[in-house]
């Protein structure tokens, strides 16, 4: 009971989909930065969550929304060569047993995800396309403390008509709380109790009288 009781599991805080609000708990209104996501390209510093997107993309909807390098979801990139974009996410895991960890998601893009990475550690789900859903998860490679999410998409060139996003939501996580030190005592406590109870138990040796 000690055991069960200190290392009930709870979802991951900051595992926010692309495009919701600050604290995960709904969709913002598209057409502004994103604050939870961040993304590091040639053509921008800020994630933005498109108001308008390629309608040959999976639609907006008020689980997660695409995010961009502006808030135009059509504008066109990367004419001459292969536009790279790397979208960011932090989430914190202190106060949480790290080894204990896990989520899964799914993502969209265009036009690939060319890796994942958690920690600078690689995820094995690669690929994907911008009008159905691949699959990813995590179950190792989660730290103590601040943990970053990495998503680094790869734009095909083309002259026009050439949008870039990403598009992230997690189905599934979580993480149990390190134990307060009380609570390593009182399982301790428990231990040896369950021990001198288990030696008081054994059965008593008999002699018989020659």
């Amino acid at each position: 009971m000690l055991i069960g009781s200190s290392a009930n599991a709870a979802d991951i805080a900051g595992l926010c989909n692309t495009g919701q609000t600050a604290d995960c708990s709904t969709t913002a209104t598209p057409g502004g930065v994103d604050q939870n996501w961040t993304l590091t390209s040639a053509a921008s510093n800020t994630a933005y969550d498109s108001a308008s997107v390629n309608g040959n993309w999976l639609a907006n909807n008020s689980t997660s929304l695409w995010l961009t390098p502006s808030a135009n979801g059509n504008q066109s990139y990367d004419p001459s060569s292969n536009g790279f974009y790397s979208y960011g996410l932090n989430f914190d895991l202190t106060g949480f047993d790290p080894s204990t960890a896990s989520f899964a998601g799914r993502f969209a893009a265009d036009n690939l995800v060319n890796s994942i990475m958690l920690n600078g550690v690689a995820l094995a789900a690669t690929g994907g396309t911008y009008d159905r859903w691949t699959d990813f998860s995590a179950a190792s490679g989660f730290v103590s403390g601040l943990n970053t999410l990495t998503f680094n998409v790869e734009n095909t060139a083309q002259r026009s008509g050439n949008p870039t996003g990403l598009r992230v939501e997690f189905t599934q996580s979580s993480v149990a709380a390190v134990p307060e030190p009380a609570v390593w005592a009182l399982m301790i406590v428990g231990f040896g109790f369950i021990g001198g109870t288990l030696r008081r138990r054994q059965p008593q040796r008999l002699t018989f009288a020659a």
